[in-house]
């Protein structure tokens, strides 16, 4: 792996990442069509911290094929806005029952569960506008395509309903790892995919960028859930015991500790396997894997 600082990377990117969004949400603020108190529940979901990992993929995929990183922050904002819905409705009461949030209240215990509803609608909902303005038209069409797929009904929604679906039923290891493939890894998957499409990637770019991601996604949960057995709220940033709780069946509790860390370590190499075609531009790509590695 390249010499490569991914904590000077993270800390040059997320700035502009934060500032972008600020912005974003300060149109929504200044606009009278929004309700005041819709707009602060929509700053306090994405502005409440966060490691703002999706866009920093999108930028680092952009960065692998040649393209300034600039240029993919707004699609890499539209991702994070996306990701932020996805967390207010976790923590609903009906959903993982979460109160706090990045050490703060969760959105519908600082509003109400009704404005947590509304807040993700219009997130999810504000991040195709975003995408807009963030992908050029040429390339609009197929970024509006992969990142439905991945947040809805075949991807990240999906993976959500089978959690809540199977709960109480035995999983295989097997059944487990395709719920993460979609509730996380296809929008790990999207976001690196992104990047290529802002970057104008080839077929065979494309092709390994999401390779990499369907890894690093799936062991990306994996390490949340041993930090969450660990009881590593700190690493995790939020509160842990929520799956225990609602009796959701987790890849170390089905299969072990040991067997969870090795398959970390087995998905990430076959990640960084994946980037060889790009050589020394895949190095912040590398890093997240490194990154995803360390963690566990």
């Amino acid at each position: 792996m390249p010499d490569f600082d991914l904590q000077a990377y993270s800390a040059s990117w997320q700035p502009v990442i934060d500032i972008d969004l600020e912005e974003i949400l300060a149109e929504i603020s200044a606009s009278r069509q929004c309700p005041a108190e819709l707009a602060a529940a929509m700053q306090q979901a994405v502005l409440g911290g966060g490691k703002r990992l999706r866009p920093l993929l999108v930028l680092a995929a952009a960065r692998a094929c040649g393209v300034d990183e600039r240029r993919a922050v707004l699609a890499g904002c539209a991702l994070e806005l996306i990701h932020a819905y996805s967390l207010v409705h976790d923590d609903l009461p009906s959903m993982d029952d979460d109160d706090f949030r990045r050490g703060k209240p969760s959105c519908h215990k600082a509003f109400s569960e009704a404005m947590a509803i509304l807040t993700g609608d219009a997130l999810l909902t504000h991040a195709f506008d975003v995408l807009s303005r963030g992908v050029e038209a040429e390339q609009l069409q197929r970024a509006v395509g992969l990142i439905s797929r991945a947040a809805g009904p075949l991807g990240m929604v999906a993976g959500q309903a089978d959690d809540i679906r199977r709960v109480k039923q035995p999983l295989s290891v097997e059944e487990v790892e395709f719920n993460h493939a979609r509730k996380t890894g296809a929008m790990f998957t999207a976001a690196v995919e992104l990047g290529g499409v802002v970057a104008r990637a080839d077929d065979d770019q494309i092709k390994a960028l999401s390779a990499y991601g369907r890894a690093l996604g799936l062991a990306f949960q994996i390490v949340d859930d041993l930090l969450a057995h660990r009881g590593d709220q700190q690493s995790l940033g939020r509160p842990t015991g929520s799956d225990e709780a609602n009796l959701r069946q987790t890849h170390p509790a089905i299969a072990g500790l040991e067997n969870s860390r090795s398959r970390v370590k087995l998905l990430i190499e076959e990640a960084e396997r994946e980037l060889a075609i790009f050589g020394d531009p895949a190095d912040a790509l590398l890093g997240i894997a490194d990154f995803v590695r360390q963690r566990a």
